[in-house]
């Protein structure tokens, strides 16, 4: 009885191998590209937070010592006040006794009001700097999370991607994928914002 055609199976089983290799370097080198852009972005990333946080923080600082002036102000803006009033007292008590007070008493409770206001205004003005400047860094802490969550999700695409080349996984670069285009995502949004 003839055997069947023999058939050269080793030249095809070698040639299948190769292709079969070539296509896993191929999908071992686009998991190495895709994570070394999302490692290359979460850097960018990562500095930006820092640059906002940094700057917030500074705002923060200039917002506190403006506090601290605008309160100096109002106490001398009380000081002059009470020292209006200690004037007034003495005014009184020589009205008390019938007798005219020193025209000083009015020249200075004028000059109090007049200084009163000066004062006035300019702790208003601080205050608004510093409101000014805590808005500012309120938004830049808002700009710093947005960083910092797309930094978070960058590391989680980055470390899904080294899952997906240890176990060549479609579904978990897949993943990775959707990972690191939702960070893209959120960085547009807080550069945009």
């Amino acid at each position: 009885m003839p055997e069947g055609p023999e058939v050269e199976t080793d030249n095809l089983r070698e040639g299948i191998a190769e292709e079969v290799e070539r296509g896993r370097e191929r999908f071992l080198k686009q998991i190495a590209l895709t994570t070394a852009v999302f490692a290359a972005l979460a850097s960018i990333s990562a500095l930006r937070a820092g640059a906002t946080i940094n700057e917030a923080l500074f705002l923060r600082t200039e917002a506190a010592r403006l506090q601290a002036q605008a309160s100096d102000q109002w106490s001398f803006y009380q000081a002059k006040g009470i020292k209006a009033s200690i004037d007034e007292a003495s005014r009184t008590s020589w009205l008390a006794m019938e007798k005219a007070p020193p025209a000083e008493y009015t020249e200075r409770k004028d000059r109090y009001a007049a200084e009163q206001r000066e004062i006035e205004a300019k702790a208003h003005e601080m205050e608004k700097e510093r409101d000014a400047k805590l808005a500012e860094s309120e938004h830049l802490l808002h700009t710093h999370h947005g960083f910092a969550y797309a930094v978070a999700l960058f590391q989680v695409s980055i470390a899904l991607g080294a899952v997906a080349a240890l176990t060549r996984s479609r579904p978990v670069w897949l993943g990775s994928l959707a990972l690191g285009a939702g960070a893209i995502v959120l960085v547009a949004v807080t550069v945009l914002r």
